[in-house]
């Protein structure tokens, strides 16, 4: 397994919400390392490279290039949580100012 951190965009074969399908998709892992201990389980964020239109709770990337991303992207309000032997690899790091938005973002849709 790929050893991971908050902050970190990650390669991850998503299942699709009708469980009919899975995909490799990139995600933002949102969970702190503490969290990691003792579980298999990470939760992440989903991405998109469909940026044509902005939800509650999604941000755009700026340093999606430098994220590791190939794409413009969007960090989706999309949460899940994940088995630690999903992530297929590491894509790079969200850069620390987008990351505390993207925590801004995740307290709105939820509330806290």
């Amino acid at each position: 397994m790929t050893s991971c951190s908050r902050g970190d965009v990650v390669l991850v074969k998503f299942v699709f919400a009708d469980e009919k399908g899975a995909k490799q998709r990139p995600g933002l892992i949102v969970s702190i390392d503490r969290y990691h201990q003792g579980r298999r389980e990470m939760i992440l964020a989903a991405i998109t490279s469909n940026v044509g239109r902005l939800l509650v709770g999604d941000y755009k990337i700026k340093g999606w290039r430098e994220s590791g991303l190939l794409y413009p992207s969007i960090v989706t309000g999309i949460v899940r949580t994940i088995k630690q032997d999903m992530i297929a690899g590491k894509l790079g790091e969200l850069p620390a100012p987008e990351l505390h938005t993207v925590e801004d973002k995740l307290r709105e849709i939820l509330a806290l």
